[in-house]
């Protein structure tokens, strides 16, 4: 989009005949974000201008009409104001940072009231309704990220006197004020529940049918003491269910299914539901079932529902053969987009009964078909008067009907009507086409004088063009000019919400103007009651019957016989027989389908639906943090309830009408751990109890993921997450392993797995403790076959050992890169891994670098491993820590110099294997037939017999002085002949040769080797 570069401000003063160009900042550049004009003085008005780079803004103030402005600069960037229904010198504004400003001199000087509102629900008090008419209701964020409903008076809303009517967190975006009522809900453990304040009074949970299970809640209307509201159950999509309340907004019956909805910009929802202004109590819905569109119309706010009746021919007097019940009128009910034509459906305060519409014939409303039709009475007879949709704007109380064509070509006629759209005319409003873009009239005023505004062209400047009507009508209307009509259903019943009533409306042969003091309402006459001025109550459904008194039957789920929730002792209620009377419904006398039993007692009821939560829904705090308990009692006695508290650190205490005060019990836990939280509550009738695990602990600070950097194929590799605090039993870990979504969980902070092929694999572990949660990953090589140093240092380091996962990275750095250096090895083939703990040991990975095309290289010929044991044993690897100590890193003594880590299935190891096999069956045949029997024993071929242990066999290895391990190479084993590989020698060392009168032993296959130990699987493959 664009961005306007400079704003011009026209004003006229003689409904549009002639225009001035105002100029606000004479030489400056000026551009108009928005205007506003005060509700109750419409001389004053407010300019909200932006300079060029939208960091500053001015307001220009006006109190002649627009005739002169004041520029008055402000120290923030507003977004919207809003003017006091009563008061025109008070201004509220919201700003672009969520702050809240007001004014009370029109917008001269301002004070900040709150941070962090909520755009778009901050509402000024309502007249008649709230005691103090400087009261503001907004919500706001507070510090933990909850958001709250506040109240305060704009001369002193410090936090000290901030007011919360609703003591718990509510759900963005959902405060609501609208004449008597306060809406909010409340969503937790994946609930929501909708609450209703009627008068100001204390909030009450919004009681729909109990299996509704609302999706979605918005509020249609609240006029006449009455909630309407549409309801979007769990099993629908898009439709909604209209739902009547009683007078406090409380209970909820239902009175239409499934009408239609839809989405808009910006995810808002609208509803094909539709009131009839002028008429109170008619609606106009769509309602959808079986994919069918059908449009209806009720008389008695919903209490009973119609098809509209279809007109008997066309616009061309042609018949319609249109005829119920396979065909009806169907209209449109969408809102406009531009907010300066009309919706597809039009009615007027002003203009009672009149209604225009856009629709269709037919079984269902077609989305392409946008005829126009009228009505006069109300929707009891209808005409077609244009085949295709036009804006309407209705002047002088209906008395003169203007239609323009919606289209997207430019035009220059308009059609008229005077006598309710039976006849129309035709007036040239411009002698040039122009695009329309929408109709205005003076707001407020019934006059015969309108403006029609467009462009000649997109690239044109606006036109702006007068049409006055005034010319046709010579006179004011008198009473001889009026006649009456009066209002009555489809079924032609004229008592409506309990009353007759009769309207005025001017006789279409009188040119007459009806002016400003013109009045509709003609008379109204009470009716006596009667079944259809009652609807269902709550708890109860509609049910087809033809006996009187009979239609409405309990639910499964209600029990009419049992008292309401909040029934306490010594008060008294009456037992609903089904029926309510329709609100605002004025009928006298005749049937009472309301009268049951008299009064009835409270009974004393035990306590029922007990709750106790932490204010703000969390369960998991921190030691030493302040934790505000809530207890909330859904049904039973109050007053006679006594509750025991136990807080589960030894805290007890017994409380007394603890849920009718709602004041929370504050607490707070030194120890982390987990708590359980119980309450009681017990009265002469039952008790109920409710509990609640509360977690203490620490917010994570820091998570270090070790694990080996290399691992071999189908080896057992442990995964250890370092955690700090550890919070035992209080964190779940969540493990990634390579590309898997799917992650695993423990509460322990390590696990075992296997990898399979090889390759870079990479790991990710999330520590999650309340709501803190922390990441980390690393990548493992995965590989087939590798070699393991076992190394060591001077005992001076273990002074100096933090034992921290980056201590330990940057000794292993330096280690491999001191190696690195002295042996020429390639830094990459090389990787030192420190272990946690005391004393300090590492391991030194030596991974075989990339095979060569020509050659195959063999693992018992590399070179690498003697050159590094060479530098170790010479002492040329050590480093300086701080004061100038060496550190000397040498071979860890254990049994093996060096370990051989593979996949089992690799190439060498088969080698090995196929090597160490043959030798063992040569072993076999040399025994078998070479050696003589010393047992007498005779052996079957291929059999061996019993054995001594391999340390009965060899001595453990010792380091040769060199520094090389005997089994590491043969290099200067001398001139003798070393113990041959397979074979071992009774009283001899490995690696030296063979004594005179030492008798070689043959190995066990394929473990055996001279002077080895065997090859064991478990973490690590072990080799020398």
């Amino acid at each position: 989009m664009g961005k306007v570069l400079e704003s011009s401000l026209w004003r006229s003063s003689d409904f549009g005949t002639s225009y001035t160009k105002l100029t606000l900042q004479p030489g400056v550049t000026t551009i108009i974000d928005n205007f506003y004009i005060c509700p109750t003085n419409k001389r004053k008005i407010i300019l909200v201008s932006s300079s060029l780079s939208d960091r500053e803004q001015s307001l220009f103030l006006s109190t002649d009409e627009g005739a002169s402005f004041q520029r008055q600069p402000i120290p923030f960037l507003a977004e919207t104001l809003l003017f006091h229904p009563k008061d025109e010198d008070k201004v509220l504004a919201y700003t672009k940072e969520s702050k809240l400003y007001v004014s009370s001199d029109l917008g001269k000087k301002w004070t900040l009231l709150q941070e962090q509102v909520t755009k778009d629900h901050v509402f000024w008090a309502v007249s008649g309704v709230d005691a103090d008419p400087d009261l503001v209701h907004m919500e706001t964020q507070d510090l933990g990220g909850a958001f709250r409903y506040v109240t305060c008076q704009i001369h002193n809303c410090s936090d000290k006197v901030l007011a919360a009517p609703f003591p718990w967190p509510i759900d963005r975006g959902s405060l609501t004020v609208q004449d008597d009522y306060i809406f909010l809900k409340t969503t937790s453990a994946n609930r929501t529940k909708y609450y209703v304040s009627c008068r100001r009074n204390g909030f009450a949970l919004m009681k729909l049918p109990k299996h509704a299970l609302p999706k979605d809640l918005q509020v249609i209307s609240t006029d006449e003491n009455q909630v309407f509201v549409a309801v979007q159950e769990w099993y629908q999509t898009d439709t909604y269910n209209l739902y009547q309340s009683d007078p406090r907004g409380v209970h909820y019956a239902l009175v239409l299914e499934d009408v239609r909805s839809s989405r808009q910009a910006e995810e808002s929802v609208v509803i094909d539901i539709l009131e009839v202004r002028g008429v109170k109590g008619v609606f106009l819905a769509n309602r959808k079932v079986d994919g069918k569109v059908m449009t209806l119309i009720t008389y008695n706010k919903g209490r009973d529902w119609d098809f509209l009746r279809p007109p008997s021919s066309d616009m061309n007097g042609k018949p319609t053969n249109c005829q119920p019940p396979a065909c009806h009128l169907h209209l449109h009910l969408r809102w406009a987009d531009n907010p300066y034509v009309s919706g597809t459906v039009h009615t007027k305060d002003t203009a009672p009964g009149l209604i225009m519409g856009a629709g269709n014939l037919g079984s269902q409303l077609v989305e392409y078909k946008e005829e126009m039709y009228v009505t006069a009475d109300c929707g009891h007879t209808w005409r077609q008067v244009f085949e295709e949709e036009h804006h309407i704007l209705y002047l002088d109380h209906g008395g003169v009907i203007v239609a323009i064509k919606d289209t997207s070509i430019p035009l220059k006629i308009l059609k008229f009507s005077v006598d309710e759209g039976v006849t129309w005319s035709t007036h040239n409003f411009t002698g040039t086409s122009v695009f329309v873009d929408g109709l205005l009239s003076e707001p407020g005023d019934e006059t015969l004088v309108m403006t029609v505004f467009g462009h000649i062209s997109f690239r044109s400047d606006w036109e702006l063009v007068k049409v006055d009507f005034r010319p046709s009508f010579s006179r004011l209307c008198s009473e001889d000019d009026y006649g009456s009509w009066d209002l009555a259903s489809l079924q032609g019943d004229r008592c409506i919400m309990g009353q007759q009533r009769s309207f005025r409306k001017r006789k279409p042969e009188s040119w007459c103007i009806q002016g400003r003091a013109f009045t509709s309402a003609l008379m109204a006459r009470v009716c006596q009651c009667r079944d259809s001025d009652f609807l269902c109550d709550y708890g109860f459904e509609r049910m087809a019957s033809s006996e009187p008194g009979t239609q409405c039957a309990a639910n499964f789920w209600f029990n009419p016989l049992s008292p309401p929730d909040d029934c306490a002792v010594g008060q008294t209620y009456t037992s609903s027989l089904g029926y309510r009377k329709v609100v605002s419904n004025v009928c006298e006398g005749g049937v009472d389908l309301r009268r049951g039993p008299g009064p009835l007692q409270c009974p004393l009821m035990p306590p029922r639906g007990l709750r106790v939560s932490i204010l703000g829904e969390a369960v998991a705090v921190q030691p030493g943090e302040d934790v505000l308990f809530v207890v909330q009692q859904e049904r039973g006695d109050i007053l006679t309830t006594k509750y025991q508290v136990d807080l589960g650190d030894g805290f007890r205490a017994m409380y007394v009408n603890l849920t009718m005060t709602g004041e929370p019990i504050r607490h707070r836990y030194e120890s982390p751990g987990v708590y359980r939280v119980s309450v009681r509550a017990e009265n002469m009738a039952g008790h109920d109890e409710a509990v609640l695990f509360v977690q203490v602990n620490s917010p994570l600070q820091a998570l270090y993921l070790e694990v080996a950097p290399v691992i071999g194929i189908n080896q057992d590799v442990n995964l250890t997450a370092v955690l700090l605090p550890l919070n035992p039993n209080l964190t779940v870990f969540y493990w990634w392993i390579g590309h898997s979504l799917q992650p695993l969980l423990s509460l322990d902070n390590s696990v075992t797995t296997r990898f399979v092929a090889p390759g870079d694999v990479r790991v990710t572990v999330q520590a999650a403790c309340g709501s803190s949660v922390l990441q980390d990953s690393k990548v493992v090589r995965v590989l087939d076959q590798f070699q393991v140093v076992p190394l060591c240092f001077s005992q001076e380091l273990d002074t100096f050992n933090p034992n921290t996962p980056e201590w330990r990275e940057d000794v292993g750095l330096v280690v491999t890169r001191l190696l690195s250096k002295e042996t020429n090895i390639p830094e990459e083939l090389l990787v030192t891994v420190v272990k946690p703990g005391l004393p300090t040991v590492a391991d030194l990975y030596v991974l075989l670098p990339p095979p060569r095309p020509t050659r195959k290289r063999s693992l018992w010929s590399d070179k690498r491993l003697t050159a590094i044991r060479q530098a170790l044993n010479a002492q040329k690897i050590s480093f300086l820590l701080q004061g100038g100590l060496r550190v000397q890193v040498a071979l860890r003594d254990t049994d093996t110099g060096s370990q051989s880590l593979g996949g089992g299935g690799g190439y060498w190891a088969v080698v090995v294997l196929f090597v160490v096999g043959l030798f063992a069956v040569g072993a076999i045949i040399l025994y078998k037939f070479k050696r003589p029997r010393r047992d007498g024993v005779r052996r079957e071929p291929g059999r061996l017999g019993p054995l001594p242990g391999l340390s009965a066999l060899c001595p453990q290895e010792t380091p040769r002085q060199d520094g090389v391990r005997a089994d590491a190479q043969r290099e200067g084993a001398g001139d003798d002949e070393p113990c041959e590989p397979w074979r071992g020698c009774t009283g001899h060392r490995a690696g030296s040769p063979c004594q005179e009168g030492a008798e070689p032993q043959p190995l066990p296959p394929p473990l055996a080797a001279c002077g080895r130990q065997p090859l064991r699987r478990g973490p690590e493959h072990q080799l020398p």
